[in-house]
């Protein structure tokens, strides 16, 4: 997979390097030098070019990208002659930030295909975080739904999936479990490797440390998080 990020922001730079750490081949585009000097190591290739230009996107072969995410924030006008320019030299999918309700219409209206609201998101995570501790993660994947990877606490440990009737009671559905398996190292020291149980069964039981991955309705997660905090 090729993906382009054009903007080299705090959001953009921290994307880039982030899809480039998952193994996906990252142009990054910036018209500032400095914030493209800064990024180059941590990328495939790092451009400094002017995003309205047509013919300095042709030459780095933008119309090949699989998905362009158009990360600038503060230039709203910018942020919309990348998305019309990207989607007049042929991306099939364009992901653009939007920092307020008219600039996502308008983003939306010359092309893109999917819009970030970064600042309602992160919001949304650190109200997650204050209400809910005990989640880790939670990633929202169609109105409503969530797959969440938390901590289910004392209330749930050493009882197998079966047990927990997590599914029963509140209409989650468990589908996979992290746990921190011990060893000795050659050279004799304990540690911990990470194991993923993606197949979780009914017998598999729920330890102390778990990390679980739920995904299901926000009514029913808000339902587990109160019990999870009873005392």
């Amino acid at each position: 997979m090729i993906v382009a990020v054009i903007g080299l922001g705090t959001f953009g730079a921290k994307t880039a390097g982030r899809l480039f750490e998952k193994g996906v081949e990252v142009i990054a585009i910036d018209k500032d030098e400095n914030l493209v000097e800064k990024i180059k190591d941590r990328v495939t290739h790092a451009v400094t070019l002017d995003i309205t230009d047509e013919r300095s996107l042709r030459s780095v072969n933008i119309s090949d990208v699989d998905t362009a995410i158009v990360a600038i924030g503060d230039n709203k006008e910018m942020s919309i002659m990348a998305v019309a320019m990207l989607r007049k030299l042929g991306v099939g999918r364009v992901l653009a930030r939007a920092t307020s309700i008219m600039h996502e219409h308008v983003l939306k209206e010359v092309g893109a295909s999917e819009i970030i609201k970064v600042e309602e998101e992160m919001g949304e995570i650190i109200a997650s975080k204050i209400v809910a501790p005990h989640v880790l993660q939670r990633y929202n994947f169609a109105a409503g739904y969530s797959i969440v990877e938390l901590k289910l606490g004392q209330k749930f440990e050493g009882k197998t999936l079966a047990e927990s009737k997590i599914r029963q009671t509140y209409s989650l559905t468990v589908v996979a479990l992290q746990k921190k398996v011990p060893y000795i190292t050659e050279d004799g020291k304990s540690a911990y490797r990470i194991s993923i149980n993606d197949c979780p069964m009914p017998m598999d039981v729920i330890e102390a440390g778990d990390i679980v991955v739920l995904v299901g309705n926000e009514k029913n997660f808000n339902r587990l998080f109160i019990y999870i905090e009873e005392n």
